[in-house]
């Protein structure tokens, strides 16, 4: 397929975000079943959460010559988000590629195969996400393939640009703005009302009394 390169997709709501870095990621586990990417996915550097606006690369197993031009497009707060194609042996991200997205202001990256510089990675302070790492790199081989702002697999999860990318030590979610927005507020009133939770069971509370759990098993097995 040749280079394919799409329009850059709109920014994410500011109130949508504001909230997004305020809720527990997990909790919205509690609501979606769809967009969590393989847990073999992880966080190989950084320690922040990441919020932020998919920008997608499609790349070929050797060639970053896609990656690199993305590189230099990004926008503050924009997570990059890498299809190799599957590809896991060839690093398309390291240090140098790792650098331009922290001085453009990125909020992570995720590639659905390895990373490499890790080491260098780490020092810079970019939340980076991956399959594992290697030594073996992609090169400019200015193939005529690969793609910008399209959609991508990633983790087993189709992402298109301008998705909202959420990760934090647990994994990665990708998710549409709609999809957020209409859950958003009560996946933060769970937050709110589990420290009461936690404290109830502190002082001799049954998990199931409280969740209701244990009221579901008794109906379903009189």
């Amino acid at each position: 397929m040749p280079i394919t390169i799409g329009s850059a997709p709109e920014p994410l709501p500011s109130d949508l975000v504001e909230k997004l870095e305020r809720v527990s990621f997990p909790t919205l586990g509690h609501y979606l079943e769809e967009g969590f990417a393989d847990p073999a996915i992880v966080r190989v550097a950084g320690t922040r959460r990441v919020v932020g606006r998919a920008v997608t690369v499609r790349t070929t197993a050797t060639d970053s010559t896609m990656l690199h031009h993305a590189a230099g497009l990004v926008e503050p707060g924009d997570v990059v988000v890498i299809d190799t194609g599957g590809d896991v042996r060839h690093a398309p991200l390291g240090e140098v590629v790792a650098s331009a997205l922290v001085f453009r202001g990125a909020a992570g990256a995720v590639v659905d195969g390895s990373a490499t510089d890790i080491d260098e990675i780490a020092g810079l302070g970019l939340p980076v996400y991956a399959r594992g790492l290697s030594m073996l790199t992609t090169k400019l081989h200015d193939i005529d393939a690969g793609g910008l702002n399209v959609p991508v697999v990633v983790g087993g999860v189709v992402v298109n640009p301008g998705d909202v990318v959420l990760a934090d030590a647990n994994g990665v979610l990708f998710a549409s703005v709609p999809v957020l927005a209409a859950l958003i507020d009560t996946a933060l009133a769970d937050d709110a009302e589990e420290p009461e939770l936690v404290e109830e069971l502190r002082a001799g509370g049954r998990l199931g009394d409280l969740t209701g759990a244990t009221a579901s098993v008794h109906a379903l097995t009189r």
